[in-house]
């Protein structure tokens, strides 16, 4: 299997109600999270990686609702449950914050490889209900991004 890139999206998908997509992570089950994922290729660009994610985790057409790159990004230590995706000696990943809107709560296709449920919640549950701190805060920030929006 070829080493993960560790360059990333997040994907916030939200309703104009401000409720917000979480998905349960299979491994480990109990953590919760918006849509994420890697770059395929490098160079690969981030909208296309944030469209293929949010289409294989969720069954969503990210090109059927509005893709907004929000110009923010994280910088975070990779646990080291698993480093063994990426090349020798990376232990730092950089994920770059997407929003998805979606007029309303959409049916949803999980990968059950990658996922055991989904719900769709307000956004303050939401982000307390995140495991990832970056997670949480990205969808802290939304009432105020669709505010100034």
């Amino acid at each position: 299997m070829p080493y993960k890139i560790p360059v990333s999206v997040l994907v916030v998908i939200y309703t104009p109600a401000l409720e917000v997509l979480l998905l349960e992570r299979a491994e480990p089950p109990g953590f919760w999270q918006s849509v994420t994922g890697s770059c395929d290729a490098p160079g690969e660009p981030l909208v296309e990686t944030a469209r293929r994610e949010v289409w294989e985790e969720t069954g969503i057409d990210a090109l059927r609702h509005p893709l907004e790159d929000w110009h923010w990004q994280n910088e975070y230590e990779i646990y080291p449950r698993w480093r063994y995706r990426y090349a020798p000696g990376v232990t730092r990943n950089t994920e770059h914050v997407f929003g998805l809107q979606v007029p309303e709560r959409v049916p949803v296709t999980l990968s059950p490889r990658e996922h055991l449920g989904y719900v769709w919640l307000p956004w303050s549950e939401a982000a307390e209900k995140c495991f990832s701190r970056s997670n949480s805060e990205a969808i802290a920030s939304l009432p105020e991004r669709v505010r100034s929006g």
